[in-house]
């Protein structure tokens, strides 16, 4: 399955999201508000595939045609002949519906349209449209060239047609699928990490155990291959205590409200690996 793809947003998931299109033959049209993000998003992708170039994973002249195959552009009416849409702007669903609606009055009727949303239900996006049924998630993980999964997500309304498109989509760019029937705040994957990191942050933050010490239990207790406080650092602490937040603000479960030491580590700025300090230096 290959045709014509538009990625909202050229940030780490949106540009990853338009490589791996890219490369399996996809026509990608990458959209940003900005120039400058656009060429940021374009240079990771170019740098990612310079990086595989040299480890013999790709050929030269396959990276160059596979960024031929990328256009960027500003301007979102752009998008409008693409077969299928993937959303993959800040998780804030204020931002999300307003793209949503907009892209309903832009795009085909058969047009489908996902969101790469991690934590905020499908439901509540699609509502924002006229074809809730042609409404999806597709949420990728980060690294999205180097991560293996794509979870699926069912709103009450997506069709069965719609959920196979998405599907064969996330096949053809080389991911392998679980499907979330039911379309809970935070799926299946967020909900797991987001409820294993509180818990992590809580014993951290009552001084029950360091860092160091809970992500060796995890990681050679359980057979993970990274800890949670390290997967917090790698993912961003701001991005999943934004996703804590999203899942309680819908749950009222008290085993996804943040601890407080998350807040504050975002207030000072120590964010994880971006900003070279989180639960670890980097």
């Amino acid at each position: 399955m290959a045709g014509k793809l538009a990625v909202i947003g050229a940030g780490l998931m949106g540009s990853g999201i338009a490589q791996v299109s890219a490369q399996a033959g996809w026509e990608v049209v990458l959209r940003d508000v900005t120039e400058e993000a656009l060429s940021r998003g374009r240079d990771g992708i170019e740098k990612s595939w310079a990086r595989f170039v040299a480890k013999e994973r790709m050929t030269a002249q396959d990276a160059e045609q596979a960024l031929a195959r990328i256009t960027t552009t500003t301007d979102l009416d752009a998008v409008a002949d693409a077969d299928l849409v993937v959303e993959a702007v800040f998780e804030k669903i204020e931002v999300k519906r307003e793209i949503f609606a907009t892209l309903d009055s832009l795009v085909g009727e058969g047009t489908v349209l996902a969101s790469n949303t991690s934590a905020i239900p499908i439901t509540k996006i699609a509502a924002a449209t006229s074809r809730p049924e042609r409404v999806v998630g597709t949420h990728f993980f980060s690294p999205v060239p180097m991560m293996s999964l794509c979870e699926l997500v069912r709103g009450l309304k997506t069709s069965d047609e719609t959920l196979a498109t998405a599907r064969a989509f996330a096949e053809s760019v080389g991911k392998t699928c679980v499907v979330v029937n039911r379309d809970v705040a935070g799926f299946v994957t967020t909900r797991l990490i987001s409820a294993l990191v509180v818990e992590a942050v809580k014993l951290y933050e009552s001084g029950v155990a360091s860092a160091e010490d809970i992500d060796t239990a995890c990681r050679l207790g359980f057979g993970h291959a990274m800890g949670p406080l390290a997967t917090a650092d790698l993912t961003g602490v701001d991005i999943l205590l934004h996703a804590a937040d999203n899942i309680y603000a819908e749950s009222r479960d008290e085993k996804f409200a943040p601890p407080e030491v998350m807040r504050r580590m975002v207030d000072a700025g120590d964010i994880g690996r971006k900003s070279g300090q989180g639960f670890y230096e980097h």
